[in-house]
């Protein structure tokens, strides 16, 4: 049996469940639990925007994982409100809150897919409590994404511009694809998202082009070309060549093009939903928890070369 005291609210663990007690000795709710232990808590920033109610619906339906804090911007009407009736999970008896440095002894990991400001905000109360980060947010600059790195250098984190098991898969692929015909092939990214998407190209046909270029021993900033227009010349076999669409509610679209003389390779990956991103971004965070301090990527919890 392993007993946790938070703020008067007393967690039990015994026999496969968790048994929350409020101080007066009344039952709040039980769950069951795969691993007889405390449960890994989670914290979910930008809880209430797309992504971030996925999470929750994610998280509900894991047995060694319970959501402990959810954050909203403190402009948001909905502050207060039960995180898990926002979601549409039923009652969590957990209310969407503003602050996260003050309940940094609340949660083991952090699961953040908002804005790069509001990211590197929470990676610095991360590293200052000792917490993990998984990092969902794309649109990082070099520079921002060196203090990722420092930070890592004191607590596990992972950085993933796209948290779908299939992605990591198709970047795998990629590798592969580029060894074999990158020498010989004309290669094209296009990525199409969503009218509200506000970064482009997106965070993962970047990390395609990172993932080509680096096993072609290229550099993306100098052979990356973002659109074409007007006389550009013949075609250098190094670019690689991006296209970005922005319309109606797609989740997310990605497609990798090789193409040669008298025939061409396509490599893609369509997302119908965000339950494909929510749910390897919690299975990622749950394996990110056990993790000691180091820069990982999804790669790595899948155990891909990279």
């Amino acid at each position: 049996m392993v007993t946790r005291i938070v703020n008067l609210v007393i967690f039990v663990a015994r026999q496969n469940k968790v048994f929350v007690f409020d101080a007066n000795g009344f039952i709040i709710s039980v769950k069951a639990t795969s691993i007889g232990i405390l449960m890994v808590r989670i914290a979910i920033a930008g809880a209430t925007g797309r992504m971030g109610r996925e999470l929750i619906h994610a998280i509900s339906q894991q047995t060694s994982a319970e959501l402990t804090v959810a954050t909203v911007r403190s402009s948001s009407e909905l502050v207060g409100l039960d995180a898990g009736l926002v979601a549409g999970v039923g009652a969590l008896n957990l209310k969407l809150s503003t602050e996260l440095i003050t309940q940094a002894d609340q949660f083991d990991v952090l699961i953040d897919y908002t804005s790069t400001e509001s990211t590197l905000q929470h990676v610095e109360i991360c590293r200052q409590a000792g917490k993990a980060i998984l990092i969902g947010t794309t649109g990082f600059s070099h520079e921002e994404k060196a203090i990722l790195e420092d930070a890592s250098d004191e607590i596990p984190l992972l950085l993933a511009p796209n948290t779908s098991l299939g992605v990591n898969l198709v970047l795998n692929l990629l590798q592969t694809a580029a060894e074999a015909l990158g020498e010989t092939a004309d290669i094209e990214i296009f990525e199409a998202h969503h009218r509200n998407k506000v970064d482009a190209p997106s965070g993962t046909a970047v990390r395609m082009g990172e993932v080509i270029a680096a096993t072609l021993d290229r550099d993306l900033d100098e052979v990356a070309v973002y659109g074409r227009e007007g006389k550009t010349g013949v075609r250098d076999r190094k670019e690689i060549g991006f296209v970005t669409m922005r319309a109606g509610d797609i989740v997310g679209d990605h497609n990798v093009t090789f193409a040669m003389d008298g025939e061409r390779i396509e490599i893609g990956h369509k997302a119908t939903n965000r339950q494909a991103f929510a749910g390897g971004g919690v299975k990622a965070a749950l394996w990110l928890v056990k993790q000691p301090k180091g820069f990982y990527s999804m790669a790595d919890m899948l155990g891909l070369k990279s």
